[in-house]
């Protein structure tokens, strides 16, 4: 039977101090709700005294019911020379209403007698004290020891004291911090040996890292292997600086390459999905080079390499893409091949075979419009649309007549500096419709959901979370032709739509067009279906 590892998730604590992250109180509610949803053991929310943010939050997570995870309130060991009862930073522990707090303290004798600026002997009571006067007070302690490799290298008798203090406080972890990111893996594996052995009969041991050196994950697995039983990390790898150990791939990797449990089989296949839904609520790009949760994490472009996957995904898959709830993508461009031609049109259209004329006609119009300047390996539903549009499985949502854009100097308003117009003819009515946007793609956007919600009230859902502009030609200056890849969501599914042209903007509304209508196309496949 597989040994079971604890996972600890500090996207709303270390996660938000990453650099662009600022969760609001829904946004952290919203959050807690995902990661208990994927059974991660307990969520780390923060600090309930160090702002008013998270007061407020503390205040509603009191009104959550979870089913897996337990919420941590998270905060310091008590001051030097105070008593726990007079710290105001312990006392909102107690108020926060968590049944489990994580703790920590200084295990590097540099910051206690440079940084706390106290005695080697009280940084030991301070944290003896305060695992002691919470876990009396019915809290489920955890205890983090700060900086634990960088002091266990620097004085390892020190450092092991700090731990011991912990343990005879009554914590019942006791998590090694690398909290510079500064370790190697060997390292981490010969420390935790040592700790296991000493304490790891009175208390879990813990392993928290960071990735200033590029090996979270990998001091991380180090540590598991030497013994320790809880992991921390946050799901999507953000955190200070170069981040944290992502969660994500920590969890995939212990489960799937090394026989620990740490969710269920059913869990494990909600990652991609759950990955996917806190990106959308951190309101950042999920990187598509993520492991095993990213768009590419099973990606096959090469030709050779996607008709070895047809034939057996062993050949250059190291896992199910379907362990992990995502699924294998066939990047098309022009070094793919037929066999990944046949598979992305058996999405829509099984009874194709390898020697229809059809596959070699999209072949030969993929590679004419990659050499105008196309990319379809990032283009998603930009290539559905111009295959379904060769093999005749393609209707026009609306037809066109015209469209204008201009910009407004001075601003009028914040958030406004263009305006749109647009008209467009369904089924034989007019609309004609305007926005104003911040900048004129924006206010083209706006304006051609104005002419067809009324026509398609899906489109209400379509919301643009990225934008890049890719100059082809540099020689021609301002008389290049550009490159537009819009990526879309509907809250649900992702997709990436592709234009070219001289003129910006028409290259944009290019996108822009291909990515209404393969939502739309989507929608009423999956009616007909009954898959909605």
């Amino acid at each position: 039977m597989a040994q079971r590892v604890e996972t600890l998730d500090s996207t709303l604590r270390d996660g938000a101090q990453g650099e662009g992250i600022n969760f609001s109180v829904q946004d952290k509610l919203h959050i807690v709700s995902a990661l208990d949803e994927l059974g991660v053991t307990y969520i780390e929310a923060g600090n309930p005294g160090s702002n008013p943010k998270d007061i407020e939050f503390f205040q509603e997570a009191k009104k959550l019911s979870l089913q897996n995870a337990k919420l941590c309130a998270f905060g310091a060991t008590r001051r030097k020379d105070i008593a726990c009862s007079e710290d105001m930073n312990v006392m909102s522990l107690l108020s926060s209403g968590t049944s489990d707090v994580v703790i920590f303290g200084k295990s590097w004798d540099f910051h206690v007698t440079h940084i706390l600026g106290t005695t080697l002997e009280e940084n030991l009571a301070m944290i003896r004290d305060t695992c002691e006067f919470l876990s009396k007070n019915g809290c489920n302690v955890l205890y983090d020891a700060e900086h634990f490799f960088t002091g266990f290298a620097a004085n390892s008798e020190y450092a092991l004291k700090t731990l011991e203090a912990a343990a005879t406080g009554g914590a019942t972890v006791l998590t090694l911090c690398d909290t510079m990111g500064g370790s190697l893996p060997f390292e981490c594996g010969d420390a935790v040996k040592e700790v296991v052995s000493r304490f790891g009969k009175h208390a879990a041991i813990g392993i928290h890292t960071h990735d200033d050196s590029g090996l979270a994950v990998a001091n991380a697995l180090s540590a598991v292997q030497a013994g320790a039983r809880h992991v921390q990390g946050t799901l999507l790898g953000f955190g200070e600086r170069t981040g944290n150990a992502n969660l994500a791939t920590l969890v995939a990797n212990l489960q799937l390459k090394m026989n620990y449990s740490c969710l269920s089989e059913e869990k494990l296949r909600m990652l991609t999905p759950i990955a996917k839904r806190v990106a959308e609520i951190a309101n950042i790009a999920l990187n598509p080079q993520l492991p095993y949760v990213g768009a590419y994490a099973f990606a096959h472009k090469a030709g050779m390499h996607i008709d070895a996957v047809i034939k057996n995904p062993d050949a250059y898959e190291h896992v199910s893409p379907e362990s992990v709830g995502s699924s294998r993508v066939f990047l098309m461009s022009e070094v793919a091949g037929r066999s990944m031609i046949i598979e992305k049109i058996k999405k829509f259209e099984p009874s194709v075979t390898k020697d229809d004329e059809i596959v070699q006609e999209i072949i030969k119009k993929v590679k004419k419009l990659e050499a105008e300047g196309y990319q379809f390996e990032g283009a998603d539903g930009s290539f559905e649309l111009l295959t379904r549009k060769t093999i005749g499985k393609y209707q026009p949502f609306f037809t066109l007549h015209y469209y204008q854009t201009s910009g407004i100097n001075p601003r009028p308003e914040s958030g406004v500096n263009a305006c749109a117009q647009i008209k467009v003819e369904v089924d034989g009515q007019i609309a004609v419709a305007a926005g104003e946007g911040d900048g004129p793609v924006n206010a083209l956007d706006i304006a051609l959901r104005n002419a067809l919600e009324r026509f398609y009230p899906a489109v209400k859902k379509i919301r643009l979370t990225d934008y890049k502009v890719r100059v082809l030609d540099g020689q021609s200056a301002t008389a290049s032709r550009v490159r537009v890849l819009i990526e879309s969501t509907d809250g649900a599914a992702s997709w990436t739509t592709v234009g070219v042209s001289a003129d910006i903007m028409e290259a944009s509304y290019l996108a822009l067009v291909d990515s209404f209508e393969y939502k739309l196309i989507k929608d009423i496949e999956r009616h007909f279906l009954g898959t909605v």
